[in-house]
C-alpha cells in the first residue's frame, strides 16, 4: 500500500514494518527515520531520488530496500553498514558506478537491471549468500573472476550487457539453475531457418488480454482471414529483468515444435506502433499455471496453492514432458533459463506446455561449456521435481518408488555439475518409473 508524505509527516505510521512512498520526492525524508524501531521494507521507487543520508544507517532493522526508477548514478556505498539487509534494487536508474566494499554482509538478492554499470566489484565475491543477482540490460564487459566464490548464486541474469566472453567457472557454479545470457558479444548466433510468415496487424480483432509478462502482453484475437481464434503476444520492446525481447521472439520461433510447447504459427507485421508481435496457437482455459513466482521469503524457490495435490501419475507424466521438451531445447542450443513450475501450463489430466522464453539464451552445442550449460538448468529441473514432488500425497507413492525419486534429484542438483545427467538420461531414467 503506497502512503503519502503526510501520513509519514503525522507520526501515524508511527511502528510500520513497511513503508512505499512515491510522490515525487527529490530529497530522502527524514521523517522516516522516526520508523528505525521496525521498519524492514523501505519502497521509495518511482520518484528523482539521487543519494541517500548518512543518517539512513539508523534504520538498522531494515531487509528490503526499493529505489527503482529515481535517478541514482552511483550505488550508495553506506548500504555497507546495514546488520540484516538482505534484499536490494535499484532497477532503471542511471547507475554507472558501484565502488568495492558497497554491499552489506548479509545481501541475498540484488537487483540493478537496466543502468549503465561498467563493472561488477571485485568485493562482491564476499556475498557468500547472494542467492539471486539481476544485471541484465547493462554495459558490463566482464564479471569479476571473485564472483566464483559466490557459491549460493541460484539466479544469474546477464543478458543484453557488453559481455566478450564466459569466465570458466560460471557454470561450474554448484548451485546455479536459472541462468540468461543472452544479447552480449559473446552470445552465439542460430540462423532460423523456418519459413514463418508474416501477417498484418489489420487481420486480427483483438479481444480480451489473457497474460502479461516482463516482455509483453498475451491477448485473445480473431483471425478474420480464417476465422479462427489465437493468442498474440506483443512485445513491449524494452529490456527486461531477464534480457532483451528480441531473443525471446527469435528463441520462441527457433525452438520448433514439440507437444509440450505452444506453436507459434506466425510473426505480426504494421503493428501501429510499430512493435513486433507472435501469433500463437490458442490454448484452452482448462490449461493453468503449475505454481506461483518466487516470494521475497522463498528467493528462488516458487511457492504454490494451498490445494495444489498432485498424484504419482501426474508427476510422472509432468516431468517427462518438461524433460522431453527440455532435451529438445538443448539439442538445439538453447537454455531456456527459468525453468520454474510458474512457467509450465497443466490441465486437470497433467498435459503440459513449457512457456515464457523471456530468460533463454542460444548457445553453441559444440562448445567446451555446453555440457555444464544444460547441466546447470538440469539441476532447476531437479529443484522441479523437488517442489512438485512435496504436493504428492505419500500413501501415493510406495518407499521403493520415492527412493527412486530423491536419487534422481541428487542426480539432477549435486554440486558437481559435471556429472550431472543431460536431459536425454533424464528421460531415459523417469521411462523405467
Amino acid at each position: 500500500m503506497t502512503r503519502t508524505l503526510e501520513d509519514l509527516k503525522s507520526g501515524k505510521l508511527i511502528g510500520s514494518k513497511t513503508l512505499k512512498l512515491a510522490c515525487d520526492l527529490k530529497q530522502f525524508p527524514k521523517e522516516i527515520l522516526s520508523l528505525a524501531d521496525t521498519l524492514e521494507v523501505l519502497d521509495l521507487s518511482d520518484n528523482q531520488l539521487t543519494e541517500l543520508p548518512d543518517s539512513i544507517v539508523e534504520l538498522k532493522q531494515l531487509k528490503v530496500i526499493f529505489f527503482a526508477r529515481n535517478n541514482f548514478t552511483t550505488f550508495p556505498i553506506i548500504l555497507k553498514e546495514f546488520p540484516v539487509l538482505s534484499m536490494i534494487g535499484f532497477k532503471s536508474n542511471q547507475i554507472h558506478t558501484i565502488p568495492e566494499n558497497s554491499f552489506p554482509p548479509l545481501l541475498k538478492w540484488l537487483i540493478l537491471t537496466d543502468n549503465r554499470i561498467k563493472k561488477i566489484p571485485k568485493s562482491i565475491g564476499a556475498c557468500h549468500l547472494l542467492q539471486k543477482c539481476a544485471l541484465a540490460g547493462n554495459q558490463i564487459e566482464e564479471l569479476p573472476d571473485e564472483m566464483a566464490s559466490c557459491l549460493n548464486l541460484e539466479l544469474l541474469r546477464i543478458s543484453a550487457n557488453k559481455l566478450k566472453l564466459i569466465p570458466k567457472w560460471l557454470f561450474e557454479l554448484p548451485n546455479l539453475s536459472w541462468v540468461a545470457f543472452g544479447g552480449n558479444p559473446f552470445s552465439h548466433r542460430v540462423d532460423i531457418n523456418i519459413d514463418l510468415e508474416s501477417f498484418d496487424w489489420k487481420e486480427f480483432i483483438v479481444k480480451e488480454l489473457i497474460g502479461e509478462g516482463a516482455s509483453g502482453l498475451i491477448s485473445k484475437a480473431n483471425w478474420a482471414l480464417k476465422n479462427e481464434a489465437v493468442a498474440i503476444k506483443v512485445f513491449k520492446g524494452d529490456v527486461t529483468s531477464d534480457g532483451l525481447p528480441e531473443d525471446e521472439m527469435e528463441i520462441s520461433i527457433a525452438a520448433g515444435i514439440h507437444k509440450n510447447l505452444i506453436q507459434v504459427l506466425g510473426k505480426i507485421k504494421a503493428h501501429p506502433e510499430e512493435k513486433s508481435g507472435l501469433i500463437m496457437e490458442l490454448i484452452s482455459p482448462d490449461f493453468i499455471n503449475l505454481g506461483n513466482p518466487p516470494s521475497m521469503k522463498t528467493c528462488t524457490r516458487d511457492i504454490f496453492d494451498e490445494n495444489s495435490v498432485f498424484n504419482r501419475h501426474e508427476l510422472l507424466k509432468i516431468t517427462k514432458s518438461i524433460a522431453s521438451v527440455s532435451s529438445q531445447l538443448h539439442k538445439k542450443g538453447i537454455n531456456h533459463g527459468d525453468l520454474y513450475a510458474h512457467n509450465i501450463l497443466v490441465n486437470k489430466t497433467a498435459e503440459c506446455f513449457l512457456g515464457d522464453f523471456g530468460a533463454a539464451s542460444f548457445y553453441d552445442v559444440n562448445s567446451a561449456y555446453a555440457h555444464t550449460i544444460e547441466r546447470v538448468e538440469v539441476r532447476a529441473f531437479g529443484c522441479l521435481i523437488e517442489d512438485i514432488l512435496k504436493l504428492v500425497s505419500e500413501i501415493e507413492i510406495d518407499s521403493q518408488n520415492h527412493k527412486k525419486w530423491l536419487k534422481l534429484i541428487r542426480d539432477c542438483t549435486t554440486t558437481n555439475v559435471i556429472s550431472r545427467l543431460s536431459f536425454s538420461e533424464i528421460s531415459t531414467a523417469l521411462s523405467q518409473f
